[in-house]
């Protein structure tokens, strides 16, 4: 396991694009889905996991994920440490984005994520079964959240930042 430690500097100031966190939202067990938060833009992806929450049922479906991100926007990938992410390294070797896990206990470290999570939750209760929800419902959802103007960036969305930082050469060799 490589530690949020040893994550690179310029992940914690947002200036370089391309870091993200991840996290399950649990609906009821086994449901869940995954979260993925781009930190400077807060750009939003859900992923389906129909098959369940362990390592071998994750693993494709984030890795799929990930790969449909222009690979100059797939820097690192910080998670929690939970059970879902034993096959981190079969992550990286298909994605080539390291992966940071937080330290126990410690959902903070990935506060972006945290707070995207907790936005989630007004689409998707605690106790609903996520199973139930296809990938494009959760596009549907993801793309809701995406188009919500932010203060954090002047009142523009997380979908107008992350495409500003598609188009600008500047912050993609950063």
């Amino acid at each position: 396991m490589v530690s949020i430690s040893e994550r690179p500097a310029e992940v914690e100031n947002r200036a370089v694009p391309g870091h993200w966190e991840g996290d399950l939202v649990m609906g009821t067990r086994p449901s869940a889905i995954a979260t993925l938060v781009e930190r400077t833009s807060r750009y939003t992806a859900l992923v389906a996991l129909p098959e369940g929450i362990k390592a071998e049922q994750v693993t494709p479906y984030l890795t799929s994920s990930l790969l449909g991100i222009p690979p100059l926007m797939r820097r690192t990938l910080t998670w929690d440490r939970g059970r879902e992410m034993a096959e981190h390294r079969a992550i990286t070797a298909a994605t080539g984005m390291p992966v940071y896990l937080c330290k126990p206990r410690s959902p903070w470290q990935r506060g972006t994520n945290e707070n995207t999570n907790r936005l989630l939750r007004q689409y998707l209760p605690k106790g609903s079964d996520l199973r139930k929800l296809s990938q494009a419902d959760l596009d549907v959802i993801a793309e809701e959240l995406n188009n919500r103007p932010r203060k954090t960036h002047n009142y523009q969305s997380p979908s107008e930042v992350y495409a500003q930082l598609l188009t600008s050469g500047d912050a993609l060799t950063a």
